[in-house]
C-alpha cells in the first residue's frame, strides 16, 4: 500500500519537475552530485554551481563556476539562468570545533545563504530548498549553544531562511537530512572511511562509537528533496529526512564488518569522542504528513549498496572518490 503511494508521489513529482530550470549550488558534492543525477533523470534542465571549472557530456546538465560569497556573481547567475527551483547545498560541512573553521564556515554557509536569499527576494523563483542540519541546536526553554562553527552557521542560515519567508515572502523550505551515507561520500566520513579500511585489510581507527545516530541512505534523502521542491504549501516549514530510529556508530561499523565477512577488529577508542555531540531522531511522521515521504532503504541494505560501490571503485583503474 505505502509503496504505491510513493510511486504515485514520484510520478507526480516527475511531471512537475520535468522541463524546469533548476539551480543546484554545491553540485559537485556528495548530496549535490546525487541530486543532479536524479534531476537529469527526471527531465529537468539542471544548472549546477561549483567553485572550480567543471564540464559534462550530459545535455541536461550545465556547470557554472561561481563564488556564492559574492552577491554580484549570484545576481549574474540568476539573470542568465532564471531558475524556477533552487537547491542550496554548498558550503563547508565539517563538524569540527577548530577556531580556524569559524571564518570559512561563516562565509561559505551563512554569507552565501544570505546572498542567495536576497537575490531570490529581488527576482523571485517558485521554490528554494535550503539544507538545514541535525547539528543545529534544538529549540528548548533553556539557553542553547552550537557545538561547532558549522552548527552555528547552519543555525543562523536556517533562521535567515525563516525570516526571509516571513518578512519578504521568499518561498523557502528547509530540508534537514540526518546522518546521510551512500556511494560517493567523502572518504573521511565514517561509513566510507571504515569501508575502505576494511576493503584494504586495515583496522579502522574510531572513537568509542557509542553515539546514537539516525542513519539515512542518500537515495531516500534525494527523493525527499525532490518532493519538497515541488509540493505546494510547504513554504516556511522545516522537514526532517531520517529513518526515525537510532543506531550507534559501533553497531553500524559492526554491520560493515559482517557484510564484508572481515576478521579485522575495528579499533574503537583509538580516537577521542567529540564533545557535545547531539543524539537526535528525525520526525518522519511530520515528513509523511507534509510530503508523503518515508525512508524505504533499511540500514543493512543501504550499507550493502555502499560497500558494493566502494569495492567497485577500488577495482577501477581511476577511482572517483570525493
Amino acid at each position: 500500500m505505502y509503496k504505491n503511494v510513493l510511486d504515485n508521489q514520484a510520478m507526480q513529482e516527475m511531471d512537475r519537475i520535468s522541463g524546469q530550470k533548476v539551480l543546484v549550488t554545491g553540485g559537485s558534492g556528495f548530496l549535490g552530485s546525487h541530486l543532479c543525477n536524479r534531476l537529469c533523470q527526471r527531465g529537468a534542465e539542471v544548472h549546477a554551481v561549483s567553485r572550480t571549472c567543471r564540464s559534462t557530456n550530459t545535455n541536461s546538465l550545465h556547470w557554472w563556476q561561481s563564488n556564492l560569497e559574492s552577491i554580484d556573481e549570484i545576481r549574474t547567475l540568476f539573470r542568465t539562468i532564471r531558475p524556477k527551483i533552487v537547491f542550496h547545498l554548498s558550503g563547508y560541512t565539517t563538524g569540527a570545533a577548530n577556531l580556524d573553521l569559524v571564518l570559512p564556515t561563516f562565509d561559505s554557509l551563512l554569507v552565501s545563504t544570505i546572498n542567495l536569499l536576497t537575490v531570490v527576494a529581488e527576482v523571485g523563483c517558485d521554490r528554494i530548498v535550503l539544507i538545514a542540519s541535525l547539528e543545529e541546536p534544538q529549540p528548548s526553554h533553556i539557553e542553547v549553544t552550537p557545538a561547532s562553527p558549522y552548527a552555528a552557521a547552519k543555525w543562523a542560515s536556517s533562521a535567515y531562511g525563516r525570516m526571509f519567508h516571513k518578512l519578504y515572502q521568499v518561498p523557502v523550505v528547509l530540508a534537514r537530512p540526518f546522518m546521510t551515507y551512500g556511494p560517493g561520500q567523502n572518504i573521511h566520513k565514517v561509513i566510507p572511511s571504515v569501508t575502505l579500511s576494511l576493503l584494504q585489510k586495515q583496522a579502522p581507527k574510531l572513537a568509542s562509537g557509542q553515539r546514537k545516530v539516525d542513519w539515512i541512505y542518500v537515495d531516500d534523502v534525494i527523493e525527499g528533496f525532490l518532493l519538497m521542491a515541488t509540493i505546494s504549501g510547504l513554504e516556511g516549514y522545516t522537514i526532517d529526512l531520517g529513518s526515525g530510529t537510532l543506531v550507534t556508530i559501533r553497531e553500524a561499523v559492526e554491520q560493515l564488518v559482517s557484510l564484508l565477512n572481515s576478521d579485522i577488529e575495528p579499533l574503537f577508542g583509538a580516537l577521542p569522542d567529540r564533545p557535545v555531540e547531539q543524539e537526535r531522531i528525525a520526525d518522519i511522521a511530520f515528513a509523511y504528513n507534509k510530503i508523503g515521504w518515508k525512508p524505504v532503504t533499511p540500514l543493512r541494505k543501504g550499507l550493502e549498496q555502499t560497500v558494493d560501490w566502494y569495492r567497485d571503485q577500488l577495482k577501477s583503474s581511476s577511482p572517483s572518490f570525493e
